[in-house]
């Protein structure tokens, strides 16, 4: 199988990024588990978010804004350079919790094939353990994709759809200048600070000092609603400081 991006540009957790083809994967079989198997995210302290979770995951976890020139909602399930706090030593995510769509997407993707290419291609991560190939695969019957491969297609389209709608409401912040850079601390069992840094957040000070039209355009694009979730989840950036791996 080829690799479509080399290996130093691929997106978190994907190993190989492979066009999904009835020619060559007519046997491949995507093997679904009763209990699905999150080791794959189990070292992701952060995972990227889409707008259309911020409700079902500010109750579960900090949301914050990457930094850099081109910042994205993250959720923060760890700390810098530390594990997932909520996959356990079996591959569980922790009970109860959100999952974000980034992580049940996984191992399957759209992507474009070229720098040419105007149209998304579904591609999978061949290097995944959830693929085997058997006399007859469960993505392809008779050449046609099947409706499991629909129904994941139809999942990566509304992903893709989520992840535009996420891109405009970080350019409404920054066009209103709301974000800016943020460090939370908490003292450590000895006393010495633990300082969490390199994320990104919205100002209040600078929410409350916009203009009425200002005001009027967030509320009436639902920005203001999704502001609020993000400011509301920082109240669990303190639980992040006491989590433990579950591992």
């Amino acid at each position: 199988m080829t690799e479509l991006t080399p290996t130093d540009m691929l997106p978190q957790f994907y190993r190989a990024v492979t066009p999904l083809m009835s020619q060559l994967h007519h046997k491949l079989v995507f093997q679904d588990r009763e209990r699905a198997d999150y080791r794959y995210a189990a070292n992701s302290p952060a995972i990227v978010l889409t707008t259309d979770e911020f409700i079902p995951a500010q109750a579960d976890y900090p949301i914050v804004f990457s930094s850099g020139d081109t910042p994205m909602p993250v959720v923060l399930t760890g700390m810098p350079g530390g594990l997932n706090c909520h996959v356990d030593g079996e591959g569980q995510w922790e009970a109860e919790r959100y999952v974000p769509a980034y992580v049940r997407r996984y191992p399957f993707l759209l992507a474009k094939l070229d720098d040419k290419a105007t149209d998304l291609t579904l591609c999978f991560d061949s290097e995944s353990d959830r693929f085997v190939e058997e006399e007859a695969g469960n993505l392809f019957a008779d050449d046609e994709p099947t409706d499991r491969a629909r129904e994941i297609l139809s999942f990566c389209e509304q992903f893709e759809g989520a992840v535009r709608r996420t891109e405009s409401f970080v350019n409404e912040l920054r066009d209103l200048d709301l974000l800016v850079e943020a460090e939370a601390s908490m003292p450590g069992e000895d006393g010495t600070p633990r300082i969490l840094r390199g994320f990104q957040m919205v100002s209040e000070d600078k929410l409350k000092a916009l203009r009425g039209d200002q005001y009027r355009k967030l509320v009436q694009s639902g920005a203001l609603a999704l502001i609020f979730a993000h400011l509301f989840s920082l109240r669990r950036i303190g639980a992040l400081f006491a989590d433990k791996p579950g591992r």
